[in-house]
């Protein structure tokens, strides 16, 4: 293998190229939890399956009923947390859902989406040891013609929560699930999706500006 097929991009067409790439610079000996589990769909092609699996509502008998935001874990028990929470909210139109929130959980608003998000941040940060890993799987998105730019949210509510990011992958696809919902474009599909990696510092590092105006 040449030197440039060896090197680590932060751009990838393959999920699973991603989490081994994560786990290769970051966590070595793989994840300690993945606290939305469902089917474990993350944990094939090579990808470990983390050592503790849990979920809301749990699809098998070997996943632990918990919601991530009230984990089961003494404080800073775990090295690292893998997190690939719901990325969908906006209400229904006409009483129908659409079809990515049909096939996926989704919140009501997005600000309650990244509420969600900020709870579950916060008790990450207390279950994970110092210097612990978070891998956080996000997306933006446009809901009634508004832009949410998540991934710089997400990055706000983590760094003021004690967090510094590691590091950014950028998960690209040529197919996304369009809603028949959707039928005046106004922004540019996203056709993208984030893996950020933070380390728990022990301490807030720096503050960011959230985009909602709000303060973590």
């Amino acid at each position: 293998m040449g030197i440039q097929e060896s090197i680590i991009k932060t751009v990838s067409g393959d999920q699973s190229e991603i989490l081994q790439n994560i786990i290769k610079l970051y966590c070595v000996d793989g994840f300690d939890l993945d606290p939305t589990y469902s089917t474990g769909v993350f944990y094939k092609n090579g990808v470990p399956r983390p050592k503790y699996v849990s979920d809301l509502s749990p699809r098998s008998d070997d996943v632990m009923p918990c919601d991530c935001r009230e984990l089961v874990f003494p404080d800073g028990f775990l090295r690292s947390i893998c997190f690939d929470p719901p990325f969908v909210g906006g209400s229904r139109k006409d009483g129908k859902p659409g079809v990515i929130k049909e096939r996926f959980s989704y919140f009501p608003t997005i600000p309650k989406l990244w509420e969600f998000y900020r709870e579950s941040i916060v008790e990450f940060h207390r279950v994970l040891s110092v210097e612990g890993i978070l891998v956080f799987k996000c997306q933006d998105s446009v809901e009634s013609g508004k832009q949410y730019i998540t991934h710089v949210e997400v990055m706000n509510m983590a760094t003021n929560s004690g967090f510094y990011p590691l590091d950014l992958f950028v998960l690209v696809t040529s197919n996304r699930i369009i809603s028949p919902n959707q039928v005046n474009q106004q922004h540019a599909r996203k056709y993208h999706s984030y893996f950020w990696v933070f380390q728990k510092s022990g301490k807030v590092l720096v503050h960011y500006p959230s985009l909602t105006g709000r303060t973590y």
